[in-house]
């Protein structure tokens, strides 16, 4: 683990989703479909470059309402193990629009927040019907990154719902 991250922190959040693997995948490793699910309630993605492939890199823009007006969020990462509808590892930095790494520092995180983190996302085919382990090392249980990730993959289900409709 990077950064001297302990290994509790990390958010693990398992999901059963009655869709097929291969439309959960999609949802991970196509930039159309990422966009309209990814971030906490009432993000938005303007941008989501994805080159999902071993070696690859990704650049994500994120953009959320805030008393102030509106804030975009920049991170890049690159894909680490990529095995359709298997298992998907990548990393992930805070960045400017050009993909270059800010430290937690530049962008206002609180000290001992790490520069990179690691989002593992495991996939079962259960027959139609897709058992989903994410786990993010790097972001600590009960912190807002985990309650944006839970909101993030509610979005993720009504997605798949409004596409099976």
């Amino acid at each position: 683990m990077a950064d001297g991250q302990r290994s509790e922190d990390a958010v693990v959040i398992e999901r059963t989703l009655d869709a097929p693997v291969e439309l959960i995948w999609q949802m991970w490793s196509d930039p159309e479909h990422f966009a309209a699910w990814y971030g906490p309630d009432g993000a938005t993605i303007p941008v989501a470059r994805m080159d999902v492939r071993v070696g690859g890199t990704r650049l994500v823009s994120m953009q959320v309402q805030t008393p102030r007006g509106a804030m975009t969020m920049w991170f890049t990462g690159e894909y680490l193990e990529v095995v359709p509808g298997k298992r998907l590892v990548y990393t992930e930095s805070m960045a400017d629009e050009n993909g270059n790494v800010l430290s937690p520092a530049e962008v206002g995180m609180p000290a001992g927040h790490p520069t990179t983190t690691e989002i593992r996302v495991e996939f079962d085919d259960l027959g139609g019907r897709t058992r989903m382990v994410m786990t993010h090392v790097g972001i600590p249980d009960g912190s807002p990154g985990a309650a944006g990730w839970t909101m993030a993959l509610d979005k993720l289900a009504a997605h798949v719902r409004s596409l099976s409709q």
